[in-house]
C-alpha cells in the first residue's frame, strides 16, 4: 500500500504526526497504541509500539499484563479510563464509546484532551488495520 498509493499512506501518517505534536502524554499514546494493536491483532504494531513505550520509560511488567489491565492492579484510574475508551472505540461494533465511560473520562480530562484521546484511538485503528490487511511482518531483532 505504501508503494502503490503513497499519498494515501502519507495522509494516514499525517494524523500520527499531528498527534505527536499534541498535548497527549507519551504514556497515554503508548497505552492506546499497544492496546489497539492487541485488539486488532497487528503483531507488527504491537512490536513497534511496545519498543516505543519501553524507550519512553514504560515498565516491562506493565506491558506484559496490559491485555489484563482491569485485573492487574498496575494502572492508575486515569489510565484505566483511557484503556476503556480504547477498547470501546476499537470495538465500536459492540456499542461504541459509552456515556458512562465518557462521563468517567470527564473526571480526569477536559473535553479537548478527550478529543485528542479519541483522535489517537481512531488513528491507530486505521494504522493497525493497514498492518493486518497488508500482512506486515515483525522484523526479528538480533540481540
Amino acid at each position: 500500500m505504501k508503494k502503490l498509493i503513497p499519498e494515501g499512506y502519507k495522509a494516514l501518517l499525517a494524523m500520527d504526526t499531528f498527534l505527536a505534536h499534541s498535548p497527549l502524554k507519551e504514556s497515554h499514546k503508548d497505552l492506546i497504541d499497544i492496546r489497539t494493536a492487541q485488539i486488532n491483532g497487528c503483531t507488527y504494531c504491537m512490536d513497534i509500539h511496545n519498543r516505543t513505550a519501553l524507550q519512553h520509560g514504560e515498565s516491562s511488567q506493565r506491558l506484559f499484563v496490559l491485555s489484563g489491565w482491569r485485573e492487574a492492579g498496575l494502572f492508575t484510574d486515569e489510565e484505566k479510563v483511557i484503556l476503556a475508551m480504547t477498547e470501546e472505540i476499537t470495538l465500536i461494533h459492540q456499542h461504541g464509546l459509552s456515556d458512562e465511560t465518557y462521563q468517567l473520562a470527564l473526571q480526569y480530562f477536559d473535553e479537548t484532551y478527550i478529543s485528542y484521546l479519541i483522535m489517537a484511538i481512531i488513528s491507530i485503528n486505521a494504522l493497525t488495520r493497514v498492518g493486518v490487511s497488508t500482512r506486515l511482518e515483525v522484523v526479528k531483532v538480533h540481540a
